[in-house]
């Protein structure tokens, strides 16, 4: 038995096939949010470390 849609390729259904196009959706969108977290990443990163000094110095402060 064969498969009639594999038999009867042509280009023209092939451009019209949308069948991966959710696919490609999800795979941009995946990109863009790992892409755009980038900075965000960065500002937390600076963030934490200011934070961490602050409390170490209170920490070294108070044991005095």
């Amino acid at each position: 038995m064969t498969d009639t849609k594999a038999t009867s390729f042509s280009c023209g259904s092939f451009l019209r096939d949308e069948d991966g196009a959710v696919t490609v959706d999800w795979v941009v969108l995946a990109a863009a949010v790992c892409l755009l977290s980038i900075p965000l990443l960065a500002v937390i990163k600076s963030s934490t470390q200011t934070a961490t000094t602050n409390i170490a110095e209170d920490v070294v402060a108070a044991t005095d």
